[in-house]
């Protein structure tokens, strides 16, 4: 059994290299982290954790994300679950709240509202024609506060270390 799935949803992979420098730094804790898109999670029942994050994308999750809560709603209720969005483009990166539909599966699994780090929109990895206008606009440019992603990853990974 594999200990902790960081799974991501995703669509200019920004919110992918996100997870990735999540299970960094819970796998420099000594865990073995599978990391995997959202879409190719069938079931998290030989995980004994999860991480699961999702593009914000107009106030709304990716829905191979929310498919995974949905899906696996019962087998998440039965272990430490953590889940953040990214996508705020700006200077103010205050939270944002997570989709109703989001929130009504977090406390059902009785996981804590989505934490929420900064997005990346650049002309590089803009994907459609609107993120293609928005990309050579003001707000373009990668808000991801790195550390604060590496705080929160290692918030996780000593809770892990507490359970074990």
């Amino acid at each position: 059994m594999t200990e902790i799935l960081v799974a991501y949803a995703t669509k200019m992979g920004g919110t992918k290299e996100i997870a990735e420098a999540i299970a960094a730094r819970i796998r420099a804790a000594s865990h073995e982290v599978t990391v995997l898109d959202a879409a190719d999670v069938g079931s998290v029942a030989d995980y004994k954790a999860v991480v699961l994050g999702s593009a914000l994308y107009a106030g709304r999750w990716r829905p191979e994300a929310v498919k995974l809560l949905k899906r696996n709603a019962d087998l998440l209720a039965r272990r430490p679950v953590w889940l953040f969005h990214s996508g705020p483009l700006g200077t103010d990166l205050s939270a944002q709240k997570a989709p109703r539909k989001v929130q009504e599966l977090a406390t059902r699994i009785g996981a804590d509202q989505p934490f929420t780090f900064g997005g990346r929109l650049t002309g590089q990895t803009a994907v459609g024609f609107l993120a293609k206008k928005m990309a050579n606009g003001p707000m373009a440019g990668d808000y991801r506060d790195w550390d604060a992603i590496d705080l929160w990853a290692y918030k996780i990974a000593q809770h892990l270390v507490a359970a074990r």
